[in-house]
């Protein structure tokens, strides 16, 4: 207890340090323009737009899937260790060319000489050993632009419309942190509405206390009432102050929370501009009979989840379907017995001599049949069947919820309206016997502690009227939430 009241008497202390040091003029706010700012500033709801946002290009995201894919990419590498294989001689031999002979008077003859060429089969060794031979070059290098087109996927289309239907959720659980936001505003503009009436009553209260305290004195300095009379009303007096004192704390508690729920800075002075008594909060004007669980966001929300465990079931499904692309390559590729020399491109299709650079290129279609996986997506599919009946379930508890928070709060505003309007006759009937009690008191017909004991009971039922009110407002935003109307755009 000690604690709460030093952290009050702290929270107050700072509020009037920022009163006091502060020049900025008070900005006035609606209940309307309150909510306003507030969604405009709210760090947690600026968070939840960004998400959305997110979602947003989570769809971009998912759509570039779908477009040609293109990249080059380049290379070049030292093989210090050159990949080698076995070569068998005996493949390679065949015929050889016999021996041949240009006599020297066929060189000094006239006549063309004409060469016949004669060929014998060769015979290799028995047990000729495997040669150990490489066709790869010290230093290789290449470069080339890949590209692929993607023509059939089953769950790329899918999983655009469930990008898109994330998108949804996104913006509905946008939706619904606003509505959280405007109730929070909504009944912490409401605190400081009482608030602020209650300190004009006890105002009242201390001006007329402090009349008949003045009163009595004099009262008493004529001899017309007792020092005891006069003590009552001081001890009366200073309870008073001390109450307000604890208002004044509780009060400005009440601004510091409306400001930080509006996400308005605590230095900057606010200014109330609706009244207590043009709030209406009246049960026959609610009418829940033709009440739609569309217009409840929560339920809007579970639809959009519904519709997104299908898409994933159907997603799962589209597993089974084969998938088709469109493949493209061309490029280089380098050899050379050295960095520099492999660095040093020769190429061209003229280039019969020295050509160190030749080009590749080929475009296909490339087909993906899906044949066994284990059952892996049979399982897959098979949870996202119960995912799909577990949303389908949700709807019945969340129309049982809803019907409950209906009953519920059209119960509480109803009690609260009752106790409201008993409160209210309670304090007519307080302040008539305060201010009879007072009449019989200073024409001498009626005691002091009377007047004592009818100022103490008008206090409580002042507070108790106020309280009766905050409970009618809250009780009619909660109301106004069951129903879907707190926050409508």
């Amino acid at each position: 207890m000690k604690k709460s009241i030093n952290l009050l008497a702290i929270c107050f202390a700072l509020s009037g340090a920022f009163r006091a040091s502060g020049q900025q003029a008070p900005q006035a706010f609606s209940l309307q323009q309150s909510i306003s700012y507030a969604l405009q500033n709210r760090p947690n709801l600026k968070a939840n737009q960004n998400e959305e946002k997110i979602a947003k290009a989570r769809v971009g995201e998912i759509r570039a899937m779908g477009l040609p894919q293109i990249d080059i990419a380049a290379d070049v590498s030292n093989n210090f260790i050159q990949q080698k294989t076995l070569l068998d001689p005996s493949g390679f031999a065949g015929p050889e060319l016999d021996p041949f002979v240009i006599t020297p008077e066929q060189l000094n003859g006239q006549q063309p000489i004409v060469l016949t060429p004669a060929y014998s089969d060769r015979e290799l060794p028995e047990n000729t050993p495997l040669q150990v031979i490489t066709f790869t070059q010290p230093y290789t290098g290449s470069i080339g632009i890949n590209g692929s087109q993607l023509l059939f996927d089953g769950s790329y289309l899918i999983g655009l419309k469930a990008a898109k239907t994330y998108t949804e959720l996104s913006r509905k659980t946008t939706a619904q942190t606003e509505i959280d936001i405007a109730e929070q505003v909504s009944k912490a503009y409401y605190s400081v509405l009482v608030s602020g009436a209650r300190m004009a009553l006890l105002d009242q209260n201390l001006v007329r206390l402090d009349t008949l305290l003045y009163q009595t004195k004099v009262m008493f300095e004529n001899g017309v009432a007792e020092k005891l009379d006069v003590d009552r009303l001081q001890v009366s007096l200073n309870n008073l102050k001390v109450e307000k004192q604890k208002a004044e704390r509780l009060a400005a508690l009440s601004e510091s929370l409306l400001k930080f729920q509006m996400g308005l800075p605590q230095r900057q002075p606010i200014l109330l501009t609706d009244k207590l008594a043009e709030v209406q909060v009246d049960i026959a004007t609610i009418n829940t009979n033709d009440f739609n669980y569309n217009s409840r966001i929560e339920y809007s929300i579970l639809e959009t989840q519904r519709d997104l465990a299908d898409l994933d079931m159907r997603n799962k499904r589209s597993g089974y379907l084969p998938k088709l692309y469109l493949t493209a390559r061309y490029g280089y590729n380098g050899v050379g017995s050295s960095l520099s020399d492999v660095l040093n491109v020769r190429a061209g299709a003229n280039n019969n001599i020295d050509r160190n650079w030749f080009d590749f290129g080929f475009v296909g279609v490339q087909l993906q049949v899906p044949v066994f996986d284990g059952l892996r997506k049979h399982y897959q599919i098979q949870q996202a069947r119960l995912a799909v009946e577990n949303a389908k379930y949700g709807f019945e508890t969340i129309r049982q919820s809803i019907d409950l928070e209906l009953v519920q709060a059209t119960t509480e505003l109803t009690n609260a309206l009752d106790v409201l309007d008993s409160q209210q006759e309670n304090l007519a009937l307080a302040q008539e016997i305060a201010r009879v009690t007072k009449i019989k008191f200073q024409e001498g017909v009626g005691a002091n502690l009377e007047v004592v004991t009818a100022e103490t009971e008008l206090r409580q039922a002042q507070t108790n009227y106020y309280a009766a009110m905050y409970d009618a407002l809250i009780a009619k935003v909660n109301l106004d939430k069951a129903t879907g109307k707190l926050l409508t755009k």
